[in-house]
């Protein structure tokens, strides 16, 4: 993406970025304005922005179908590294969108500008990680849109689009802490059946996601804090209010808490295992 993108302020740069249906578009576009907005030659807002969709932007691949029609692959098969990968950039695809819309949605609660620092940077990020998988499908011959994908992560995001502590909870500390927990044994098994070259990248994302779940704590807290409430308990009230379904251990306590999200926050939540 060009620096001479016509981008008038964050906002707008956002929701283009949010809007685009040519992935190289939409991941140029979330990372120029990222770089915009930590140079501050952009604005917040403008009276000009474009409004915000309902949904994100989409090639016409892949067919999007409900979880339980996502077929299962062993990853000692180049078939199946691929449709796990597949899976993945899908998951980044989504993780894009998301932190872009925290900051396009959000930008009237009165928040600090380091708010939006920390979710552009998010973005920028997110968009390095679909690039990178996406990459590394076309080296083993595929592409991003070659197999279905399931929608399951952006109806999660806009069943808490009118509140933002909803937000928080439901994306950085259920969605990308999820993250923590999966990928260092996904990561393992990448390096056992030999794909040395996908390992690394999952070690990229496990290292960046880190901090993501770090920015989501921290605001949380934050809001909490503004509102003289108790951040774990709140957190369990929007869960059960705004998530459905139990959460899938095991956990990774030590990352978890690392970021900021110890496990009084989720420890007493139903798990899988009780449903």
């Amino acid at each position: 993406m060009s620096s001479d993108t016509p981008v008038s302020s964050l906002r707008a740069g956002a929701i283009l970025a949010i809007a685009a249906t040519d992935l190289d578009v939409k991941t140029g576009l979330a990372q120029e304005t990222a770089r915009r907005w930590f140079d501050r030659t952009i604005s917040l807002r403008s009276p000009l922005d474009p409004p915000l969709p309902d949904r994100p932007g989409r090639p016409e691949k892949p067919e999007l179908v409900p979880p339980r029609m996502m077929e299962k692959r062993s990853l000692h098969t180049e078939k199946g590294r691929i449709a796990m990968l597949h899976a993945l950039a899908h998951i980044e695809l989504n993780a894009v969108d998301l932190a872009l819309d925290i900051v396009a949605r959000y930008v009237t609660e009165p928040v600090p500008h380091s708010f939006f620092d920390g979710w552009m940077q998010v973005a920028f990020e997110e968009a390095k990680h679909f690039n990178l998988i996406r990459d590394r499908l076309k080296s083993l011959g595929a592409d991003y849109g070659d197999l279905p994908a399931h929608d399951g992560l952006w109806q999660a995001a806009h069943s808490t689009r009118n509140s933002l502590s909803a937000r928080l909870a439901v994306v950085p500390l259920i969605l990308e802490a999820r993250g923590l927990d999966v990928t260092p044994s996904l990561q393992e098994k990448m390096v056992e059946t030999g794909d040395l070259e996908s390992a690394e990248i999952l070690r990229i994302i496990y290292e960046d996601e880190k901090g993501h779940v770090a920015i989501g704590a921290k605001w949380f807290r934050f809001l909490c804090a503004r509102e003289r409430k108790d951040p774990a308990a709140t957190f369990q009230h929007l869960v059960r209010t705004n998530f459905r379904g139990p959460l899938k251990p095991p956990f990774n306590d030590l990352a978890r808490s690392a970021a900021g999200l110890t496990p009084s926050f989720y420890r007493s939540l139903p798990v899988i295992s009780h449903a």
